[in-house]
């Protein structure tokens, strides 16, 4: 139990500085500890709300528990489950999820990381009638393109494929600096002696899916001490079924490392002490000016409380 959280990068850290100072602030210092008895007001509100999670998070981590499990199913037994009863999986964890944002809010409020507080339910009290029928419709249709994938096909087509790991927290240390690394997939293709990354995606393409890819790519040449010719990394669009994969460059390598520099040079700028992690003030972590990002953002209740010390 340390007064700072130990100082870590990874590109979802580096998203949520760009998208907002502020809620960089309180998703990566101000809800630190907010899980203890004797913790601050203010700590443990930013850690409640750090819990809260939308509709399309929700339905893009309950795709992908179901993913990792049928993976790991399929390796021990061969067996290949139906559309249908991945579907059933999937809706019986969004329907937990529901229960808990509507009938255990007391139950969460205590103890936020046992329960599921859905961010639709918490600030608008219930769910919106079209965001849920967006998610009735990728379920099927996610499941029946994860099923058909490129990577799944590939994983059940016989001996020379070897699974290494899914969803496994990994770290790395770049230049002084801890890296986390999550991976949904990684196997090794014997038969064309490659390394394969592979990022299930439930929504739709981003211009930062490659960068999230190279970020794994150099964990594998750190680590593991892959050449990079013999990485290939993979994004597989469960949305529209497409799948696209990408043979990284020493350059592209070469400007993830220095994105990554870079934003670890301004994260450093909302530092009082580095060796410490110790941040500014709260008032230093400034409010991002592109007001529609607040609507959506899970720490809008706590800006609001604190307009007035700002």
């Amino acid at each position: 139990m340390k007064a700072f959280p130990e100082f870590s990068w990874s590109y979802s850290r580096h998203k949520t500085l760009t998208d907002c100072v502020r809620k960089y602030g309180y998703e990566y210092y101000f809800s630190h500890n907010g899980w203890l008895f004797d913790s601050s007001p203010l700590n443990k509100h930013a850690y409640r709300l750090k819990k809260i999670v939308n509709l399309p998070i929700l339905f893009g981590q309950a795709v992908h528990d179901v993913i990792e499990s049928t993976i790991k199913h399929n390796i021990k037994t061969g067996a290949i489950p139906s559309t249908k009863e991945l579907e059933r999986r999937v809706r019986l964890s969004l329907r937990t999820a529901f229960l808990d944002s509507r009938d255990r809010k007391d139950l969460w409020l205590h103890k936020p990381s046992r329960y599921t507080m859905l961010f639709e339910m918490y600030y608008g009290g219930e769910l919106p009638a079209a965001g849920v029928q967006e998610i009735h419709d990728r379920l099927d249709v996610c499941l029946k393109h994860f099923l058909h994938s490129k990577s799944f096909r590939e994983m059940t087509s016989g001996g020379h494929i070897h699974f290494l790991e899914s969803e496994r927290f990994r770290t790395v240390e770049i230049n002084g600096v801890k890296l986390y690394v999550v991976m949904d997939l990684l196997y090794r293709d014997l038969q064309r002696d490659k390394w394969v990354i592979v990022d299930w995606k439930t929504g739709s393409k981003s211009s930062d899916d490659v960068g999230q890819l190279a970020v794994y790519a150099l964990y594998l040449m750190k680590e593991w001490n892959v050449p990079l010719e013999k990485i290939e990394i993979r994004n597989e669009y469960l949305l529209t079924g497409g799948c696209h994969t990408y043979h990284l460059t020493p350059g592209d390598i070469q400007a993830m490392l220095e994105q990554m520099d870079a934003s670890v040079q301004y994260m450093n700028h909302y530092k009082l002490d580095t060796a410490k992690n110790e941040p500014v003030p709260l008032e230093e972590f400034q409010r991002t000016s592109h007001i529609f990002r607040c609507r959506r953002c899970n720490y809008k209740e706590l800006c609001d409380t604190s307009t007035n010390n700002d």
